[in-house]
């Protein structure tokens, strides 16, 4: 079918967005899409878009089926299954918004605002509701383009809304054959506008720091082997000793064990490490992600601070359902599996940040920076808001595969967005420094270990969209989108008529 095609095609502008023109392609299929809904009825819209939508999210996300299959165990057919289920069932808020299109379309120049509005509240939805699975959000797929610039002003949402709107018209302008210009014109005007304000400096130089970035590169069925433990815990720990920089950070879990099992198969391990960085004439810090805690208050999948001023703790907010959670009514589904799943408890979703001289350093966890209305939350007090953002990752779950790619691009938007450098310490990659444009100052090769070293600039200040989602999270963008909605609905009821009665 020709919509599942497309919605697989435009995948690839997901992990080649700096390739000509490959933003492009995301506008040209969903101008497509757009352009078949304008002839069909709501029940075949429906169809159309979850066709779509799930060879999208099929094409972007097949990976889950290599954390399934190969290191959890399920058969080939039931891991692929469950990866077309899920996206079945995103693209359902897709399907709701392509039937409400085609009901309430009028043929006008109002129809472009229309489906942006719709398609805004459907990516709104899959980004939120049952925890939200926003990877591959529309916007994603500018992040070298020119609609980029909205970043800092709208989020992600808005451009994938904005792209939407520019899809509309194009399908309409297509439609009429060159004669409606009306919402293309608009669409242009906008774009050109972008390009010439571009996304604007809406914060400042706050000095540098020096960093190193672990690399562990452990295979996922080894990361808990108890033969290969003693060398990864040998490695971690010596890397971290040596590295000359302000701050050395290490990945998600690259001390995979809890305390009392590290205290057991290490004795001193984290002793030695805290007086190391404990010394107050070296004024060195570290960030090692570990899992603390203990049976009777809860665990949880963490970041460990190690500076001279003493201990710091960070806890991960938003946990990943089935790998550190169970959803309810799917304990059955994960006991098939046999992966070590957390039944983690949870953070505060604004802790405090981690001093590193100057800077404010935010650590955030794997799937957390896909939540840039969560980060948001950090940026109420101008005074206490991160200089730095610190991602440390572990994404060996899905192998040699395009995840690593997208989690790096995922990481640039929500550098953009905040203009925040990101700083990046994963087990297989990408591990990055990210300045605060979204351009990679440097990286290491992905599958490979290694210590990534460079310096990083804070900054200070505030973007508008920092402002708005610290304070209202996402709510301004639905809201917009409900009110374009509302009155499409609206001009779409018949015209009441009269009861009073006529006399002679």
């Amino acid at each position: 079918m020709v919509a599942a095609a497309l919605g697989a095609l435009q995948t690839l502008a997901y992990v080649h967005t700096a390739l000509p023109g490959a933003w492009l392609l995301p506008l040209a299929t969903l101008a497509w899409l757009v352009w078949r809904l304008d002839t069909v009825p709501p029940c075949r819209a429906a169809l159309l878009a979850a066709c779509y939508a799930t060879a999208w999210l099929v094409a972007g996300v097949w990976w889950l089926f290599i954390s399934m299959h190969r290191y959890g165990g399920l058969p080939a057919w039931m891991a692929a299954t469950a990866v077309l289920l899920l996206a079945a069932a995103l693209s359902g808020w897709l399907a709701l918004a392509a039937a409400a299109y085609a009901r309430w379309r009028r043929g006008g120049a109002g129809d472009a605002w229309l489906f942006a509005a719709l398609w805004l509240l459907a990516e709104l939805a899959r980004g939120v509701v049952f925890t939200g699975f926003p990877w591959l959000a529309s916007g994603y797929s500018q992040l070298d383009a020119p609609l980029a610039a909205l970043a800092p002003w709208v989020g992600v949402y808005g451009i994938g809304a904005v792209l939407a709107f520019a899809a509309a018209a194009l399908a309409r302008l297509i439609r009429s054959r060159g004669r409606r210009w009306g919402p293309a014109a608009a669409a242009l005007a906008l774009v050109a506008w972008v390009n010439w304000a571009g996304p604007g400096e809406h914060s400042r130089p706050a000095g540098e720091i020096s960093v190193a970035l672990l690399q562990t590169n452990v295979k996922q069925d080894e990361k808990f082997s108890a033969e290969r433990m003693p060398e990864m815990l040998a490695w971690v720990d010596n890397r971290l000793r040596l590295a000359r920089a302000d701050l050395v950070v290490a990945p998600e879990t690259a001390v995979p064990l809890l305390p009392f099992q590290l205290a057991e198969m290490a004795p001193g391990y984290w002793e030695g490490l805290r007086g190391h960085f404990g010394d107050a004439a070296a004024g060195r810090a570290a960030l090692v992600g570990v899992p603390l805690g203990d049976y009777e208050r809860g665990y949880t999948n963490s970041v460990a601070g190690l500076s001279p001023a003493g201990e710091y703790r960070y806890d991960k907010y938003h946990l990943v359902p089935f790998g550190e959670f169970i959803p309810i009514g799917f304990r059955w589904f994960t006991a098939m599996m046999n992966i070590p799943l957390g039944d983690f408890a949870r953070g505060v979703v604004d802790p405090p940040s981690f001093a590193v001289g100057a800077q404010r350093v935010a650590p955030n966890i794997c799937y957390e920076d896909l939540f840039g209305e969560e980060l948001a939350r950090r940026f109420t007090d101008p005074a206490t808001a991160p200089t730095v953002f610190a991602n440390v990752s572990n994404i060996g779950w899905f192998g040699d595969t395009i995840a690593t790619v997208q989690h790096l691009n995922i990481s640039r938007m929500r550098a953009l967005e905040f203009q925040r450098p990101m700083i990046r310490a994963t087990n297989t990659g990408a591990t990055a420094i990210v300045d605060h444009r979204g351009v990679v100052q440097a990286m290491l090769p992905p599958h490979t270990r290694g210590v990534l070293t460079g310096s990083v600039q804070g900054r200070d200040g505030i973007t508008p969209f920092a402002w708005w989602a610290a304070r209202a999270g996402l709510w301004p963008l639905a809201l917009g989108a409900l009110l374009v909605v509302l009155a499409a609905a609206w001009r779409e009821r018949p015209p009441r008529r009269s009861t009073r009665l006529q006399g002679p």
